[in-house]
């Protein structure tokens, strides 16, 4: 019999969590032929989410709890959960209801045809019309900036199988852009589309730092074509300077008593480049915190505690040509 992991990822969700629980075991009792776990994994939530989820695992052991040490972030804790739990295919879904768990039954039903990978691709959502048309835009721009075709409009919420999650592992990416990696990947897929609905209650955790966060690593991660645009940038300032500077000298040969600017155009000229120079460094540095973080290789997650499982901690795949890898 095999085995499908629910993968679901909370920050302070006590006015969900629940109904999130009783929705999903709803549905996966529609598929008895079928082994399952609801893996929770919570980042250190200052409200009652945790002690929800502990009253929840006490009567039902198919709920499997890791709760962070810490609040890892957004991107780093979900990973963690994939990496934990041992299903014969994965669906990862958020605990306030904007990915809708009735898709789970035609998730698994296109598995069951033999797709390895199942999509969920918002084509309209609930929040503001400007949220989702800034979102639309940026996938739009990440799409022509790539080098390889990436799915707009989709967030990671769908299901995986086993030898995808397997895949996903092997890129050893300490702060991966999941849905990048799943277009990297590449395997067929199968798409669904769905209206992303509003929070069903409390308020998002996402800041203006988180959303930038995620868009630059979705930037930086898939394309090269920010660091050539500033040498590019070079070039065309440097032959921009030069026909100035071949204008102002003709000018001044043929007007040389009657000429005269003053300092204003060297003031604009200055300010202009430096802004230009500052705008391509905070490029770079993206690129240059990216390697950072690839570098020092740290885990997705340190658990404070885990319940209901069988088994110890996953541990990352150790680097080729490592201590511990040779």
């Amino acid at each position: 019999m095999k085995t499908i992991s629910v993968l679901t990822h909370a920050y302070n969700e006590e006015d969900n969590i629940e109904a999130m629980y009783l929705r999903v075991r709803e549905i996966m009792n529609g598929f008895p032929q079928y082994r399952y776990e609801h893996v929770f994994i919570d980042n250190a939530s200052t409200d009652g989410t945790v002690a929800i989820l502990k009253r929840i695992a006490e009567k039902d052991k198919n709920v499997k709890i890791i709760v962070n040490a810490r609040n890892f972030g957004h991107i780093r804790s979900p990973m963690h959960a994939l990496m934990q739990a041992r299903g014969d295919a994965m669906i990862g879904i958020a605990s306030d209801f904007q990915e809708p768990p009735d898709l789970i039954p035609e998730m698994i039903r296109a598995w069951e045809e033999g797709y390895p990978m199942v999509l969920c691709i918002k084509e309209g959502s609930g929040e503001h019309g400007l949220m989702f048309w800034l979102r639309k835009q940026y996938y739009r721009l990440v799409e022509r900036l790539s080098s390889i075709e990436t799915i707009q409009n989709f967030t990671g919420f769908g299901l995986y199988d086993r030898r995808v999650v397997d895949l996903v592992r092997s890129f050893q990416d300490p702060y991966p852009y999941f849905r990048g990696i799943i277009a990297e990947i590449g395997l067929p897929s199968k798409r669904l589309y769905f209206h992303q609905p509003a929070r069903k209650s409390g308020i998002t955790k996402n800041n203006w730092y988180t959303l930038y966060d995620i868009a630059m690593l979705g930037i930086i991660n898939l394309s090269k074509i920010p660091l050539r645009l500033a040498v590019f940038a070079g070039f065309i300032g440097a032959m921009l300077s030069f026909l100035t500077a071949m204008v102002y000298l003709i000018y001044k040969l043929l007007f040389w008593r009657s000429f005269s600017v003053g300092i204003a155009p060297v003031v604009i000229g200055i300010f202009f480049l430096n802004s230009i120079v500052l705008v391509f460094m905070g490029i770079l540095g993206e690129y240059v915190g990216a390697i950072h973080t690839q570098v020092q290789k740290r885990p997705y997650a340190i658990e404070r505690e885990r319940i209901n499982f069988e088994y110890e901690p996953e541990l990352p795949m150790p680097m080729e040509g490592s201590e511990n890898g040779l």
